[in-house]
């Protein structure tokens, strides 16, 4: 059988999606050929295929690849299509109208592996499977040089990509990987993690991103990955994903993570509004941000921050005290300036939907855009967001602090101008990974 495994796009990442299921299949003796759409066109190839895959781990991607299972549909209508990854089984009943025969979610190499073989899956639905994982097949993915570089201060470091653990024990509202492991999560053997990421290493890889939701869900397991991946490629540094409940009551181990070649952290703060964090169900509070931000400092390593800014219940003044908390807690350079333009998303499944305080903002599901559209109670709340997403995206080469600039002009509508921290601070060099856009 001629199988093609197909990603549109993962943040720039050589994606583990495909190179993890190519592993299990090769295994079989399966003809497994990867296409990553976001480094190679596409190519009439794939419906020639007998099985087509599409990995869908966030909205974008499946938003990309709606056109182009059209396209294989009408190329070869007999080919059978499957989706997998979190935003598959949110949008099912969607993608089975487009032609998809199969629709599997969190941890599907193996019962992937089965329908390609015909082989009976010995798989729960209603309890996810915990796999034996294999050690990743690159070799049939573009370079990591063709991927997005960390840069550096002036210089840029090839990255590789790795997954220690997938899924999550928290549950947070609007997070898309609830819906499919209900606060469970799942752990790859670190011998097979280290494994990797020495193989990446020798690959050219000078980084590695760790892609866990949460590199501190299993705190015994990340310690023996890092000191794993430490002992081997000592030279390689590497950036993880952790919650912020999570650095404050493991703040003992930041100093490991420093010694081990951790370079930054990246942390959901979402907002430094308590009472958003509570609708979103965060677990965190302002001041515990703060005590994080300053944990982190302590130890030396950069903590990058991810947010929400744009809800339903953000107001102006609200959005201008988000500004505020950034430059005072000195976090400029350290925000990635499409986090100050995300709107919340609320798709299929989301526990946003079990809130009643939300409904009054929803409108039907829009089965094209694949989400809940929403609209704020005060009409200049979007046109603001509107306007602060257009100032980021015609600037995506632009120094952070010169775009933060623009952005907070145009949230006090040119009446208050950046005169604080940001103007009299020194430029810290925060590494960062190149790709520009995150969801």
């Amino acid at each position: 059988m001629k199988v093609f495994l197909v990603s549109t796009y993962e943040l720039g990442r050589q994606p583990f999606g495909l190179a993890s299921p190519a592993a299990w299949l090769a295994r079989e003796g399966v003809d497994v050929t990867c296409l990553d759409l976001s480094r190679e066109r596409f190519t009439p190839r794939v419906a020639d295929a007998d099985f087509v895959a599409f990995y869908l781990p966030m909205h974008t991607a499946t938003r990309l690849a709606v056109p182009v299972i059209s396209r294989i549909r009408q190329l070869n209508s007999k080919v059978v299509i499957c989706c997998y990854g979190l935003y598959a089984p949110l949008n099912d009943t969607f993608l089975r109208s487009l032609g998809v025969s199969h629709v599997l979610g969190g941890e599907f190499e193996a019962d992937l592996t089965c329908l390609v073989t015909g082989r009976t899956s010995s798989s729960s639905q209603d309890q996810l499977p915990r796999l034996e994982f294999l050690q990743p097949l690159r070799a049939k993915l573009p370079p990591l040089t063709r991927y997005a570089t960390l840069q550096c201060g002036e210089r840029s470091r090839v990255v590789g990509y790795t997954e220690a653990s997938r899924g999550c024990k928290h549950t947070c509202r609007h997070c898309p990987i609830v819906p499919v492991y209900k606060g469970s999560f799942r752990v790859v053997a670190p011998d097979v993690v280290v494994a990797d990421v020495e193989a990446q290493v020798v690959a050219g890889a000078e980084h590695i991103t760790f892609g866990d939701p949460d590199f501190f869900n299993g705190v015994g397991h990340a310690r023996r990955v890092v000191e794993g991946v430490a002992g081997r490629c000592p030279d390689v540094t590497y950036d993880v994903t952790i919650k912020i409940e999570h650095l404050l009551d493991h703040a003992d181990l930041l100093p490991l993570l420093r010694d081990t070649g951790c370079i930054f952290v990246t942390s959901a703060f979402e907002s430094f509004d308590d009472k958003i964090l509570r609708r979103l169900g965060k677990g965190h509070t302002r001041n515990e941000i703060e005590r994080a931000v300053q944990l982190c400092r302590e130890s030396d390593i950069p903590l990058i921050p991810t947010f929400v800014p744009f809800t339903p219940w953000t107001t102006r003044t609200g959005y201008q005290q988000f500004l505020s908390e950034i430059d005072r807690l000195e976090l400029i350079d350290h925000v990635a300036p499409i986090q100050l333009a995300i709107r919340l998303l609320v798709t299929s499944g989301s526990r946003l939907l079990e809130l009643d305080e939300l409904a009054p903002f929803l409108q039907s599901y829009d089965g094209q855009k694949l989400l809940y559209p929403w609209q704020h109670a005060d009409p200049k709340m979007d046109e603001l967001a509107k306007g602060i997403e257009k100032i980021v995206g015609e600037r995506l080469n632009v120094c952070r602090r010169d775009i933060f600039k623009v952005v907070w002009e145009r949230a006090h509508d040119g009446k208050a101008q950046l005169v604080r921290r940001s103007q009299v601070k020194t430029r810290v060099n925060v590494p960062y990974l190149n790709e520009p856009w995150f969801c």
